[in-house]
């Protein structure tokens, strides 16, 4: 048996970032994603968001990698959006996403910055967010391509 912490905290946008996550189903959205996560044995720690882009923190089960999780993710919460919001047919996600490990010490830190997302872009633009993550993580991007 692995002994194993998990913690990550991901991020990624709509296309183009259009704001297409209503404020009316964003709670909706975030328990269907804790539903395939749970069926998939991770477990969503938090979740957040403005209209275009989501955060989670999600302890995760390491018989799925990140990435495979990620598209799990994406591809079943479209169909789910298309299939309860008729008005969002043309919902869709970035291809692109953000991985960020998560220490045990800083989980509760993390939760904190997820729950203030409304507050947090009264300021900062999803851009300006996504680009100091990668920066504090100290992940090499170029900032012609991350948005794409």
């Amino acid at each position: 048996m692995a002994y194993t912490n998990l913690r990550v905290h991901l991020i990624w946008s709509t296309k183009d970032r259009k704001p297409s996550i209503a404020e009316a189903f964003q709670e909706d959205i975030y328990a269907y994603i804790g539903g395939i996560l749970r069926k998939r044995k991770h477990s969503l720690l938090a979740a957040g968001g403005v209209e275009d882009h989501i955060h989670l923190l999600v302890s995760m089960h390491p018989s799925q990698s990140i990435s495979d999780c990620v598209r799990d993710l994406k591809s079943n919460s479209s169909v789910w959006v298309h299939e309860h919001f008729p008005k969002r047919k043309t919902f869709q996600w970035q291809t692109k996403y953000g991985a960020f490990s998560v220490s045990e010490s800083s989980v509760e830190s993390v939760k904190t910055y997820i729950a203030n997302q409304k507050e947090h872009h009264k300021k900062l633009t999803f851009k300006e967010e996504f680009t100091a993550l990668l920066r504090k993580h100290g992940i090499q991007f170029d900032p012609r391509y991350v948005f794409e």
